[in-house]
């Protein structure tokens, strides 16, 4: 009994989310039609059929996570932690922003930041306006609002979806340590440290590190994760196209939403760098968006997906091999699965490693 009411007040926390998103993009797509009334994009796209097949796939990922949690993967307090103060104390300043992104977006803006912005030292392609947001990634505003932007977007599975590296994790290092010894993990791009809040909570005596290129993330992380107990991950501003960690390091490296947003050749960059920095027998696992292969009807959302929501190189990403990327990098048993709209790469670092 106990089992079924913590399942339905879990399907009932996430109809909740579910519904506040709906209803937010609703209006505020209304709001921008009035305000800008912009040509329509892929507004045909959406018919009956595809709109089922997203809202079962929806729900196929909440069971899976619901499912992780019954077996113990990661316990199910995790299954309801919403930054509910952080997300409503903001969401009037998301609002208030909305007019600015809009603005942007009518006049396609992709590059604009504030003259207190410090844009010295990061990759040309890392200074956008990525999703529209006001100074991209490179403002404490940002920070805060981006967590609450993801749900929105996702309405209300972001979570659920950076879950599903989870179980790939254990199992991967369970195959290369004994129970008794601390793994060390690496979250590149780590953002606002959510990822390594859910890995926290599924390996509590983990050594956790995080690289972000954003110090105002990385400051938000730490703000979110010093609530934890136990040691506070080790948080460093960096680029994962360098990282700055000495190699074989990390038993498991990770990385959530990140490649979608790089250039080709970065993209093969930080796989390089994770290669380099796990150790053999060690796991690397990927979270990113759907691609073209793994779902051909959804291609013409994915187009416009890029334009509407301004990701530069997802165009290029949705027909990017990252599998062949991963097998150059020298990773081997590569294997891919797909939860709702995310995709994800489980690769691992060969015993031995020649050179």
């Amino acid at each position: 009994m106990p089992d079924t009411i913590t399942k339905l007040t879990y399907q009932t926390f996430q109809q909740g989310k579910s519904s506040f998103a709906l209803g937010h993009k609703t209006i505020s797509n209304r709001l921008k039609s009035l305000v800008f009334p912009l040509r329509q994009q892929n507004s045909n796209n959406w018919n009956p059929e595809l709109i089922f097949k997203i809202q079962q796939s929806m729900q196929e990922l909440l069971d899976a996570d619901w499912e992780d949690s019954e077996r113990g993967v990661y316990p199910a307090e995790i299954l309801f932690d919403n930054p509910w103060l952080d997300f409503f104390s903001y969401y009037p300043a998301l609002c208030l922003d909305m007019a600015g992104v809009w603005d942007r977006m009518h006049k396609r803006q992709y590059q604009a930041f504030s003259s207190e912005i410090d844009k010295e030292g990061y990759p040309s392609y890392y200074l956008q306006n990525f999703h529209h947001q006001t100074d991209g990634y490179l403002s404490e505003m940002s920070a805060n609002l981006y967590d609450l932007q993801v749900e929105l977007l996702f309405n209300g599975t972001a979570d659920a979806m950076r879950r599903r590296i989870l179980k790939p994790l254990k199992e991967g290092l369970s195959k290369l340590l004994p129970k008794d010894q601390k793994p060390r993990v690496l979250d590149i791009a780590c953002g606002t440290g959510r990822t390594l809040k859910f890995i926290r909570a599924a390996l509590p005596k983990a050594s956790l590190f995080g690289v972000d290129l954003s110090p105002a993330y990385l400051r938000k992380a730490n703000e979110l994760l010093s609530q934890m107990p136990g040691v506070l991950p080790q948080l460093i501003q960096a680029n994962g196209e360098k990282l700055p960690f000495r190699d074989n390091y990390f038993q498991a490296t990770t990385n959530v939403f990140l490649f979608h947003e790089l250039p080709h050749f970065a993209r093969q960059r930080v796989i390089n760098e994770a290669f380099r920095v796990t150790q053999p027998g060690g796991v690397f696992i990927m979270c990113d968006s759907i691609q073209a292969v793994d779902s051909p009807e959804m291609m013409p959302a994915m187009k416009g997906f890029s334009s509407i929501f301004h990701e530069p190189y997802y165009k290029h990403y949705i027909t990017d091999d990252l599998v062949k990327r991963l097998e150059e990098a020298g990773f081997v048993d590569v294997s891919t699965t797909n939860h709702f709209m995310s995709k994800y790469w489980v690769a691992r670092k060969p015993e031995s490693v020649e050179g």
